[in-house]
């Protein structure tokens, strides 16, 4: 099981390495405004490869042109590495 990371930490990471992210209790949320909903749809497809190479997936709601991406350590009750290292490769995807 994945360790938890302190408030420190995750604090540190949203400032330094993830400022598109914020926290919303034991996740962290970012939303992607994208050209047209099958770019969305694009987008999503490729998160979710990358996630299912680190199985580990995130929450995904798809409204129109957005889409809201919600990563939690579920087996660990909040956050870990694991969801700093998802938010990372998923803000490469939408470069």
């Amino acid at each position: 099981m994945s360790e938890l990371l302190s408030q420190d930490e995750v604090d540190r990471a949203l400032a330094r390495e993830l400022p598109s992210w914020a926290q919303d209790g034991d996740t962290i949320v970012r939303s992607v405004k994208a050209a047209s909903f099958l770019d969305g749809i694009a987008l999503v497809r490729r998160v979710a490869e990358v996630a299912e190479d680190l199985d580990h997936h995130p929450d995904i709601d798809i409204r129109w042109t957005t889409v809201t991406f919600r990563l939690s350590t579920h087996s660990a009750g909040g956050l870990t590495a694991k969801d700093l290292r998802l938010a990372s490769d998923i803000d490469k995807l939408t470069r």
